[in-house]
C-alpha cells in the first residue's frame, strides 16, 4: 500500500502555511482519497505547529519540524528538515509545492532516500497506480508519468488544484527531530523592489499583457513610447496586476528601437515566453494567435483590447474584446482607480 506525505511550509509571516502549500494538500487529499492510503502532512517554519491548524480538516496525520534554524529558506536546514520528515512518515509518495523553497532541496532529498523526483506537474490520476501529468515543449505536449521507484517525489506546479478550505481546527502534533549539519550560511532579510518597479507578480490576481502596438505610430503619426509607459506603469501600481510582454514588443530592445524601459524577456509570455496561471487576463495592443493561445492556456478569463476586431488573437481567443483605442481606455481606466482609492 501506498503512502502519501504532503510537505508544506509556511509563508514569510510564520504561522500560516503558503497558498501554494494548501494547494499540494489538496491534492494529497484527493490522491489518498483515490487509493485508500493513509495521509501525512508534514510542515516545516518557525512555528510549524501554529500552521497546522489549517489543516486539521483533513484528518491527516500530522508531522512539524519547527524552530528558529527553519524560519527561513536554507538549503542546509531545509534539506535536513524535508528528509526527517519522510523517513518519520515512511512515504512512498511525496507530494510539495514547486515553491523556490522545496526546488531547491527536492532533488538533494530524493538522491539522499534513494528516490526519484519529477518536477512541473499539474495534475495526479490513476486509481490501481500513481500517474502524475505534466508539459513540455512550452505546453505543446502533455505526458503521462508512472515510475516504479519509491519513495517517487512529485512537485506540484502552483494554480492546478485549489487551494484546501477545510475547516481550521485544532489537531494533535507529531515533532520530528532534525540533526542539522554545519550551517554556513546566515540568512540577515529580505531586500524586495517598490511595488511599482516590481512587474513580475505570480500570485496576482491579474495579468496585464502589453504588446508591441504600445510602441507603434499613433493616429497623430508619432510614437508615445514614454506616454505607453507611464500609462502602463500606473495601471500596475494601481491594481497590483503581474505585467508579461509578447515577444515582439521584448525582442525590440535588440533591433535599436524604442521600448517599454521596464521590460525584459523575464516578462515575456507565450510559445517561446511563460505560461502563467491568473485568474484574470487583460491583453492589450496584442497581435497574432499561437503565442497567446499557448500563454494564456492557464489563463481563466481573458479580456482584449485591440483596434482590430479581425486579430487572430481577438476572434475565438479572448473570452471579451474592447475594439477601442488602449492608450485612450487605460487612461480612463487609471483615472477611474485613482478616484476610487481616493
Amino acid at each position: 500500500m501506498e503512502k502519501v506525505l504532503v510537505l508544506t511550509h509556511v509563508d514569510e509571516g510564520g504561522v500560516s502555511l503558503t497558498k501554494a502549500s494548501l494547494e499540494a494538500v489538496t491534492a494529497g487529499v484527493e490522491l489518498a482519497a483515490r487509493l485508500q492510503s493513509p495521509l501525512t502532512v508534514g510542515i516545516l517554519g518557525r512555528d510549524a505547529e501554529a500552521a497546522a491548524q489549517a489543516v486539521g480538516g483533513t484528518g491527516a496525520r500530522v508531522l512539524t519540524v519547527s524552530g528558529e534554524a527553519f524560519a527561513q529558506a536554507r538549503y542546509a536546514s531545509d534539506a535536513a528538515a524535508c528528509e526527517a520528515l519522510c523517513r518519520a512518515a515512511a512515504a512512498s509518495i511525496v507530494l510539495a509545492p514547486d515553491s523556490s523553497r522545496f526546488a531547491r532541496v527536492a532533488a538533494g532529498v530524493a538522491h539522499r532516500l534513494g528516490g526519484l523526483l519529477d518536477t512541473h506537474i499539474t495534475s495526479i490520476v490513476g486509481t490501481a497506480t500513481v500517474e502524475a501529468t505534466r508539459w513540455f515543449y512550452r505546453q505543446r505536449m502533455e505526458a503521462v508519468l508512472s515510475r516504479e521507484a519509491r519513495p517517487w517525489f512529485l512537485l506540484l506546479d502552483a494554480g492546478t488544484h485549489s487551494a484546501f478550505a477545510g475547516e481550521a481546527k485544532a489537531v494533535a502534533t507529531e515533532s520530528v527531530e532534525v540533526v542539522l549539519p554545519e550551517l554556513r550560511t546566515v540568512v540577515e532579510g529580505f531586500r524586495e523592489p517598490e511595488r511599482d518597479a516590481q512587474t513580475i507578480r505570480p500570485d496576482a490576481k491579474l495579468l496585464f499583457v502589453a504588446g508591441a502596438g504600445w510602441t507603434k505610430k499613433q493616429p497623430d503619426g508619432q510614437m508615445h513610447v514614454s506616454d505607453a509607459a507611464e500609462r502602463i506603469k500606473d495601471f500596475l501600481r494601481l491594481t497590483g496586476a503581474s505585467l508579461g510582454s509578447s515577444k515582439s514588443l521584448v525582442d525590440q530592445s535588440g533591433e535599436n528601437q524604442q521600448v517599454l524601459p521596464f521590460l525584459t524577456h523575464m516578462n515575456q509570455i507565450g510559445q517561446t515566453g511563460s505560461t502563467p496561471r491568473h485568474a484574470k487576463g487583460l491583453s492589450t495592443c496584442c497581435h497574432g494567435e499561437e503565442p497567446h493561445v499557448v500563454g494564456w492556456r492557464f489563463i481563466g478569463e481573458r479580456r482584449a483590447i485591440s483596434l482590430d476586431a479581425n486579430c487572430g488573437w481577438a476572434r475565438g481567443k479572448a473570452d471579451v474584446v474592447y475594439v477601442a483605442d488602449a492608450f485612450q481606455v487605460m487612461s480612463k481606466i487609471n483615472a477611474l482607480l485613482t478616484e476610487k482609492q481616493g
